[in-house]
C-alpha cells in the first residue's frame, strides 16, 4: 500500500509500504477513505516530538471502511463504516473507567502516527477497535464526520469544558486555527457574553468571525491585552484558551486572564514556557492542559446529526491520496493558502 512516512525533522514520503496486519484480537484493519493533516502532524515534523520513529505512518484522523477484524472485535464487521477515533482505549484499565481514554494504561491513548502507525495511508490497524472507532451515522458525509475525529473533541474538552465556559463569560481564544475555532464553535453553545479570537493572520480572523467570534484582534498591529482590560472593565478574560503551542502565546494567556480565571491550554508545545509563579500565585487563576480523551464523540455525533454544529464549515482543501504533498504543502503554508482543515479522499 501506500502511505505517508515520517523520516526525521522536516523529511517525509509518500512510498510503498507493507499492508497492516491483525496483530491482537482486539484490531482491526481499516481501508482508509477518507483522511486530513492536524497540527500535531507539522509538530512532528518540525521536532517537536521527538519519542516519534523513523518510518512511522503519520496520521490519526480517518473515516474508513472495516476490511477485517480481530477474534474478538463484537461492535463492527467487515463492510461497516466507521470514524476513527484519534485516541485508542482499551476499555477496562483505571483511566478508560474514568473515561479518561488519553492516559490508557495497556496501550492506547493517542498512539496513532505517534507510537504506532497512522491513518495517513490507504490502510490503518486500530487496535481496540470496539472502544475506538463509531458507526457512521446516516445523514452526514465524511468531511463533517472527520471534523469528530479530532479537533472538534480537542477544542470542545481540552479547552471549553476544561476551562469551565459558563454563560456570561468573556472567552479569549488565542490562536484561530482548526483547534481554535473548535473552542469558539464549543464555547458558543454555554452563551458567553463576549467570544475574542486573537491571532497573526486577517485570514484566519476572518474565519474565527464567521465561526462566531464576536470581536478579532491581530496582535502584530493592535493589543490584544488592552482590548480584552476595556471589555471587562480592566479586569481580564474569565477563561483564555490557548490554541496555538508557543512560549509567547501561552505567556500572553497568563496575562489576559482575570483574577480569578482560568487558562485552558490545548496547544502542543515544542520548547519550555516560562511560568511566572512570582505574579501569577496572587491572582487565584487555575491553568488546566492535557490530550484530549474523546469521551464527548457521541455529544458531537448528535449534535452535527442534528445541524447544530457546522463541522463541514473548517474544510478549505481538497486532495486525493497521491496528492498528500501537496496537501501538506498547503496546510504547511495555511497564512498563504488560507487552509483551515484539508480533506485528503482515497478515490
Amino acid at each position: 500500500m501506500k502511505a505517508l512516512i515520517y523520516h526525521g525533522p522536516g523529511m517525509k514520503t509518500w512510498e510503498d509500504v507493507a499492508d497492516p496486519e491483525i496483530h491482537e484480537d482486539t484490531d482491526a484493519i481499516i481501508r482508509v477513505d477518507t483522511t486530513t493533516i492536524c497540527g500535531t502532524d507539522l509538530h512532528i515534523l518540525k521536532g517537536d516530538t521527538p519519542e516519534v520513529a523513523k518510518g512511522r505512518i503519520l496520521g490519526h484522523e480517518a473515516i474508513g471502511t472495516v476490511e477485517r477484524v480481530g477474534a474478538q472485535v463484537k461492535n463492527i464487521a467487515a463492510g461497516d463504516r466507521v470514524l476513527v477515533s484519534c485516541v485508542s482505549a482499551c476499555g477496562h484499565c483505571r483511566y478508560c473507567r474514568e473515561a479518561r481514554f488519553g492516559q490508557c494504561l495497556n496501550g492506547g491513548g493517542w498512539i496513532l502516527g505517534y507510537m504506532i502507525d497512522g491513518t495517513q495511508a490507504e490502510y490503518v490497524r486500530i487496535p481496540f477497535a470496539d472502544n475506538s472507532t463509531y458507526l457512521v451515522p446516516e445523514g452526514v458525509t465524511d468531511e463533517e464526520l472527520l471534523m469528530l475525529s479530532d479537533i472538534l473533541p480537542t477544542g470542545y474538552e481540552v479547552g471549553v469544558l476544561s476551562g469551565k465556559v459558563t454563560p456570561g463569560d468573556t472567552v479569549v481564544i488565542v490562536g484561530a486555527g482548526p483547534v481554535g475555532l473548535s473552542a469558539i464553535t464549543g464555547s458558543r453553545m454555554y452563551s458567553p457574553s463576549h467570544v475574542i479570537a486573537v491571532d497573526m493572520s486577517d485570514r484566519r480572523l476572518e474565519a474565527a468571525k464567521a465561526f462566531g467570534a464576536d470581536i478579532t484582534i491581530n496582535n502584530t498591529r493592535e493589543d490584544p491585552l488592552a482590548i480584552v482590560k476595556d471589555l471587562t472593565d480592566q479586569l481580564g478574560a474569565d477563561v483564555v484558551i490557548e490554541a496555538v503551542g508557543t512560549p509567547a502565546t501561552f505567556e500572553l494567556c497568563t496575562q489576559l486572564a482575570r483574577p480569578g480565571g482560568h487558562i485552558a491550554n490545548i496547544g502542543v508545545h515544542g520548547a519550555p514556557a516560562t511560568l511566572h509563579l512570582e505574579s501569577l500565585w496572587i491572582r487565584d487563576l487555575t491553568i488546566t492542559m492535557g490530550l484530549v480523551d474523546t469521551f464527548s464523540i457521541p455529544t458531537l455525533l448528535r449534535l452535527l446529526t442534528t445541524k447544530q454544529i457546522d463541522a463541514g464549515a473548517f474544510i478549505t482543501h481538497h486532495f486525493k491520496m497521491n496528492d498528500i504533498m501537496a496537501a501538506y504543502d498547503a496546510f504547511q503554508n495555511a497564512a498563504d493558502t488560507g487552509a483551515l482543515k484539508v480533506v485528503i479522499t482515497r478515490q
